[in-house]
C-alpha cells in the first residue's frame, strides 16, 4: 500500500488479514467504513448498518502488525504515545481512506473511512441548491456541521469544488489529514496536512493569512485559537469554510459563544455577527426508495434578523423561526422541512423522519392535515404536494 502523506511503509501486511480484500468488498459495496478490532471479523458500515464480513475474528497481534505496516513514522511515533492517530492511506485500484487508529482495551483497532477520489458536486449529493450560491459568496464564515459521519467533509468538499469550477481564487486547506484531493481547474489549491506539510495545526493557522488567500478551508474548529483565526480570516474579507461537531444552527452559535470568557461575550456576538455567513447541518436518512442515505438539511443564512438576534445580549436565540421565515427569500429550511420534502417524495420513510425529525409530534399532526404549535413549520407544503 502506497501512503499519500509520502512516507514509505512496508508493503506487506499481516498474511492471515486481508485488507485489501476488505477495503474491495467495502468499495464495491458502497460501505462508507471499515471497523478493525480484537476478536471480530472486519465490520462494514453500510447504509448506516453494522455488517460483519465472512473473514476470521481478528487477533491483537495481527492489528498490532497492521498499525506498524501502515502508519507513517511521525504517526507511529504519535500512536505510541498518544494511544491513537489520523493518517491517509491511498489503495492502487481500490481507493483512498481516511484512517483512525487507536487503542481499546490495551489492544489496536482500526476505523477507516472511504474517500471519493474526486468531489462530487453540491446536486449530486443531493444537496439544496442554495449551497451553491452560499459557495460564491466573496466573504464570511461558512460552517458545516453535523455528528460524525453526518457527511460535513463531503459537503465541503462539493462546495470547495463548486469554487474551483467557477472562480478564479487561491484556496488554502488545512487538514488533519487531507480527505479529498482537489486539482486546478479555475482556482489554484494548495491542500496543507498536519504532520507532513506543516508541524501543527496552529502552526499553519497562524501563518494562513500570509499566503495570500482568497478560501481558506480549516478542517475543524476544534479550539479558540482556531476559531479566533477563523473569524479574522472572516473578518478581513477571506471567505472561511470550517466543521463543528453541533447537531443544528442554534447549538453551533451557542457553542461558539461557549469558547469564550464571560467578559467578552458582547466582543464576539459583535464579531460573530458580523462574520457568519451561514450554517449548514446534516443528518444522514436511510432511504425507503432505494438502497443509501440521503441528506436531511438545515440552512441559516445570516440575515439582518439573524445577525441582530446574535448581537443581542438580552435575546434568547430562536433561530428555527428565523430559518422559517427566510425560507422563500434566502433559500433556508428547518430539518423539518427538509425531512417533510423527502417524505412526500416518497424517498424516505414515515418512521425514518418522525425519528429524525427536531419536532416529531408536530410533523406527526401536520401529515394527518393538523396544524400544531408552530403553524409556520410548514409553510407552503401540503401532504402530497411534494413542495
Amino acid at each position: 500500500m502506497t501512503m499519500v502523506s509520502g512516507a514509505q511503509p512496508s508493503t506487506s501486511a499481516p498474511a492471515s488479514l486481508d485488507l485489501k480484500a476488505a477495503l474491495l468488498r467495502m468499495v464495491t459495496e458502497g460501505a462508507s467504513d471499515l471497523h478493525l478490532k480484537v476478536g471480530r471479523p472486519p465490520t462494514l458500515r453500510l447504509h448506516g448498518d453494522l455488517i460483519a464480513l465472512p473473514m476470521a475474528p481478528l487477533r491483537p497481534e495481527e492489528l498490532r502488525t497492521l498499525a506498524e505496516h501502515l502508519l507513517p513514522p511521525a504517526q507511529l511515533r504519535e500512536f505510541v504515545e498518544m494511544r491513537e492517530a489520523d493518517f491517509a492511506i491511498n489503495v492502487p485500484g481500490i481507493g483512498r481512506f481516511r484512517c483512525n487508529v487507536y487503542q481499546q482495551k490495551g489492544t489496536v483497532a482500526f476505523a477507516m473511512r472511504a474517500i471519493a477520489h474526486a468531489a462530487n458536486s453540491v446536486r449530486e449529493l443531493n444537496l439544496p441548491p442554495v449551497l451553491e450560491q452560499i459557495a460564491l459568496k466573496p466573504r464570511g464564515l461558512v460552517l458545516v456541521t453535523g455528528v460524525t459521519g453526518s457527511g460535513k467533509s463531503t459537503a465541503l468538499a462539493a462546495m470547495v469544488h463548486h469554487i474551483n469550477e467557477r472562480r478564479a481564487a487561491n484556496i488554502i486547506t488545512i487538514e488533519d489529514p487531507i480527505e479529498f484531493v482537489h486539482r486546478d481547474v479555475k482556482s489554484h489549491i494548495n491542500q496543507r496536512e498536519v504532520g507532513t506539510d506543516t508541524v501543527t495545526f496552529g502552526q499553519a493557522l497562524r501563518r494562513v493569512l500570509r499566503q495570500d488567500p482568497d478560501v481558506v478551508m480549516i478542517g475543524e474548529i476544534r479550539d479558540l485559537e482556531t476559531l479566533d483565526v477563523a473569524l479574522k480570516a472572516a473578518g478581513t474579507g477571506h471567505l472561511v469554510f470550517s466543521t463543528l461537531h453541533t447537531t443544528d444552527a442554534t447549538l453551533t452559535i451557542n457553542r461558539i459563544l461557549s469558547f469564550y470568557p464571560p467578559h467578552q461575550q458582547n466582543e464576539v456576538r459583535f464579531a460573530l455577527a458580523n462574520a457568519l455567513e451561514a450554517v449548514v447541518s446534516l443528518r444522514l436518512v436511510p432511504r425507503s426508495d432505494q438502497p443509501g442515505r440521503v441528506p436531511a438539511c438545515e440552512v441559516l443564512v445570516n440575515t439582518g434578523a439573524v445577525r441582530d438576534q446574535i448581537r443581542d445580549l438580552q435575546a434568547t436565540l430562536n433561530i428555527p423561526d428565523l430559518i422559517r421565515e427566510g425560507s422563500v427569500a434566502y433559500g433556508m429550511q428547518t430539518f423539518d422541512q427538509s425531512l417533510m420534502t423527502w417524505y412526500s417524495k416518497g424517498v424516505i420513510s414515515y418512521e425514518n423522519a418522525l425519528f429524525y425529525a427536531s419536532s416529531p409530534s408536530e410533523f406527526a399532526l401536520k401529515i394527518q392535515g393538523v396544524d400544531g404549535a408552530s403553524d409556520q413549520a410548514f409553510d407552503g407544503f401540503k401532504p402530497g404536494s411534494g413542495a
